[in-house]
């Protein structure tokens, strides 16, 4: 399994790394953790046991490796996860439902619209598990209203940024239903998005926790720099993996670290416990980058909902494209073409496929996996440091 040595932004930086064989995982606050995956004879087969966590342990004053080994079939994966926080996310489901009020009906009808559209919900997800885990280590019994109000803000900043994307990228369906940009029209989705940012920035001023507030409220301003970054460096092929990194932390990572950190904050945690918490989310996020960029090569137009290689398209470089322009210089000519000749953009997904492009952003985003199931060792075991652990294994399971 290859390893990509990069430098990381500081404010991306990870704890003093171990080494074990060819990967180095970053060290849990607590302990080493030596990590393991097998498989079926090859690297694009789908894991027998999905996660295997090695973690050293005394016996009789000599260190043993004992090994922890997860198996969950494919289809059951998300019932899982969901299991210890399932009664958590419905009383959130219904609280978002209720963030709108007694406003305008437009308004109303945008925002059941954006919270009725099948998503998964993931990232509140995440946040309860967080908060179950780090309170069970601090020994509350119980989640407070701060650790659920942290998570309505967490899922209405997401979906706020995604109104706002679909308005930049004129996208008509998400999630398999319309827009509020293709069914109301810019200016309303404009202003939707901008109600869901303000009513979330209102909620999290009210946390009344200083740590919690600078970190959600840097979120917002890395989701810009996201942007602007990615329109920056469209069809530039000089793009490197760190660069690109570093777009994908404040486009998706960003958020994702900074509640699970907030998350352990409002559960008083130790310092050295949050921090792995923020690890956690943002390799876990850089992971779930890494493989949605994959499958923009892998999946159909249908499963999809969008055109296949729509991100090439556009000029943005993505980490299949990024390493196949290190071995293909008819890519590179296509590329800084902008696919003007009939068939370039067709030729050009086919030499991502062919110079191995896919196949070495699947061992990147393994090696993200990885560093994040390093940071959860801290944690006390219990379903929800399981389920942590699972939804790791989630993003990958989608690139298999």
């Amino acid at each position: 399994m290859g390893l990509y040595t990069m430098n990381i932004p500081e404010r991306m930086s990870t704890p003093e790394t171990v080494g074990c064989s060819s990967r180095v995982v970053p060290t849990c606050p607590s302990r080493h953790c030596f990590l393991a995956t097998f498989s079926r004879g090859s690297h694009n087969a789908r894991p027998l046991v999905r996660t295997c966590v090695y973690t050293p342990t005394r016996i009789e004053g000599q260190t043993a490796l004992k090994l922890e080994a997860q198996v969950v079939p494919p289809a059951n994966l998300l019932n899982e996860i969901l299991a210890p926080v399932k009664a958590d996310m419905e009383q959130m489901n219904q609280n978002l439902k209720n963030v709108v009020g007694n406003r305008h009906p437009m308004l109303m009808a945008a925002a059941e619209q954006i919270f009725g559209a099948g998503g998964k919900k993931l990232r509140p997800v995440i946040v309860f598990l967080v908060a179950h885990s780090t309170a069970q280590r601090e020994g509350l019994t119980e989640l407070t209203e701060k650790h659920r109000r942290l998570a309505e803000i967490t899922e209405m900043i997401h979906t706020a940024s995604l109104v706002h994307d679909d308005v930049l990228d004129e996208c008509n369906i998400r999630r398999g239903k319309e827009t509020i940009n293709s069914m109301y029209g810019t200016r309303v989705a404009v202003l939707a998005g901008d109600f869901l940012f303000a009513q979330s920035s209102w909620f999290l001023a009210n946390l009344d926790n200083l740590e919690v507030i600078k970190l959600i409220s840097q979120v917002i301003a890395d989701f810009a720099n996201g942007e602007i970054s990615q329109a920056a460096s469209l069809f530039d092929t000089d793009i490197t993996l760190e660069q690109y990194l570093e777009k994908s932390f404040y486009k998706t990572a960003s958020l994702i670290a900074a509640s699970c950190r907030s998350a352990a904050v409002f559960s008083d945690s130790p310092v050295e416990v949050k921090e792995a918490m923020y690890n956690y989310g943002k390799h876990l996020g850089l992971a779930f980058q890494v493989v949605d960029d994959i499958l923009d090569f892998t999946q159909s137009t249908e499963q999809l909902g969008k055109p296949q290689g729509q991100d090439l398209a556009s000029g943005n470089l993505t980490a299949p494209v990024i390493f196949a322009l290190r071995k293909s210089t008819e890519l590179l000519d296509i590329v800084s073409s902008e696919f003007v000749e009939e068939g370039a953009l067709e030729r050009a997904l086919e030499l991502v496929r062919e110079t191995g492009g896919i196949e070495e952003a699947r061992l990147l985003a393994r090696q993200q996996a990885d560093m994040a199931l390093a940071s959860v060792e801290c944690l006390p075991e219990g379903p929800s440091r399981r389920s942590l652990r699972l939804m790791v294994d989630y993003v990958l399971e989608r690139i298999y």
